[in-house]
């Protein structure tokens, strides 16, 4: 590659015809495996890469189906962004519309849900297929401004060019990923796009702080429905005796009664259908709805030591998650990137890992030993009943699996613990179809 990565920024402020026209030629060249004068932006160099590796067609843009307007209505009701579009164009349609740019709202797996802003921009959008209910996934369409943030989980400007697939390259977007503040999960992108001549420097901030606005929203509103729950829970659990808690319906706590809080807990799927449930942490469970949540009472009896098989699903490099199952069925909880590295390193030490090897594992810094068992306190609020400490591992009625991607380079591609570099280094790769 070139010797110093090109501020594409200042020189498309000044100039957007002759950044476009080096950006094409950087491209060329980078795709042809031939030195750059100037290197492209390594978020950008990284996504190219990823292109390469997944088979997208640099020259030739591909389209999937669009969603159905049932589909389209039912991922809009279910997603959290939802809530928070008046902030989204409060922050960004005026600015769009002076700017000749439109407002894209995706969910985590980069469909496009809302769509608004300049209807002369809309219109040529649509040519690129840049419609409500398009999959805009980066390794369907290449590096853009919805994908590529969803897969870096930061804010991305890409201008011109710097779309990998050509047919793009008459535009500049700007994304970025909206996470769920309680517990970072990926809930999806929020972009801005326009024509090339119409990009600005200060457009990647500024849809950086709408997005945080957003995030900031959602813990508000959060807090607030825990606060109503919490009303209502507080008459119930005064005439009760034993142990019992309050949650919402994605487990959160809202209230205890003799028992130590916690934040939340792991709920099964079938929460509720039959009156009863096993939770990890806590065994038998009567449950009872609640507007808004459940009521928790916990059974005096001792949860029970039957065999469990836990999957650590790891395969696909935009969703991490493990899954319990035993004689109380089973259910699912999505893990956060640092969750997913500390999981994978205990099935791949089955004999444990101690703080500081983790710490060496994940920071190369065995001293860093608070941090790890700061983190691994939270692994233990959804899956406590099943781990050990004094060693850090699974217990030994748990048997484990762990499923890996078929490349080793999409293992947790985003990364950096030294010990999933190496991991990633010390795994064959699959060989590549010609």
């Amino acid at each position: 590659m070139g010797h110093s990565a090109m501020d594409v920024t200042r020189l498309a402020a000044l100039d957007a015809a002759q950044a476009a026209r080096v950006l094409s030629e950087v491209r060329s060249a980078a795709l042809a495996g031939q030195r750059t004068r100037v290197a492209p932006r390594p978020v950008i160099e990284e996504s190219w890469e990823r292109m390469l590796r997944s088979g997208v067609d640099p020259d030739h843009d591909f389209r999937a189906g669009l969603l159905g307007d049932e589909e389209i209505e039912r991922r809009r009701h279910a997603s959290p962004l939802r809530h928070v579009l008046p902030v989204l164009r409060e922050g960004l349609l005026s600015v769009a519309d002076t700017a000749q740019h439109i407002m894209v709202v995706a969910d985590e797996e980069g469909r496009v849900l809302w769509r608004e802003g300049s209807p002369a921009v809309l219109r040529k959008a649509d040519g690129h297929g840049f419609e409500v209910g398009a999959d805009w996934r980066e390794d369907v369409v290449g590096t853009n401004g919805v994908g590529t943030p969803l897969v870096t989980r930061r804010p991305v400007q890409v201008f011109s060019a710097e779309h990998f697939v050509r047919t793009h390259h008459s535009w500049t977007c700007t994304g970025a990923p909206v996470t769920d503040p309680r517990d970072g999960r990926l809930v999806g992108a929020v972009d801005v796009s326009g024509p090339l001549e119409t990009m600005h420097p200060a457009t990647l901030a500024l849809v950086d702080a709408v997005a945080k606005l957003a995030q900031a929203r959602l813990r508000e509103l959060h807090q607030a429905s825990l606060e109503r729950l919490r009303a209502v829970a507080a008459p119930v659990l005064a005439r009760l005796d034993g142990r019992a808690l309050v949650v919402d319906r994605d487990g959160w706590t809202a209230a205890v009664t003799g028992m130590p809080y916690t934040n939340r807990v792991a709920l099964p799927a079938s929460l509720g259908r039959d009156g009863r449930c096993r939770l990890p942490s806590l065994g038998p469970c009567a449950v009872e709805s609640l507007p808004g949540g459940w009521l928790l009472r916990v059974a005096d009896e001792p949860p029970p030591r039957e065999a469990v098989r836990i999957v650590l699903d790891l395969a696909d490099p935009r969703r991490r998650a493990v899954t319990v199952s035993g004689g109380a069925g089973s259910w699912t909880h999505e893990l956060s990137p640092r969750h997913a590295e500390l999981l994978c390193l205990l099935a791949l030490h089955p004999g444990g890992r101690g703080a500081s090897g983790l710490a060496d594992d994940l920071f190369g810094d065995p001293g860093r030993t608070v941090t790890v068992r700061a983190e691994m306190s939270r692994v233990r609020r959804f899956l406590g009943a099943f781990l050990e400490h004094q060693p850090y591992r699974f217990c030994d009625r748990a048997e484990v699996e762990l499923l890996l991607p078929e490349d080793p380079l999409d293992l947790l591609p985003h990364s950096t613990a030294p010990a999933i570099v190496r991991e990633r280094a010390a795994r064959p790769r699959a060989p590549r179809p010609r």
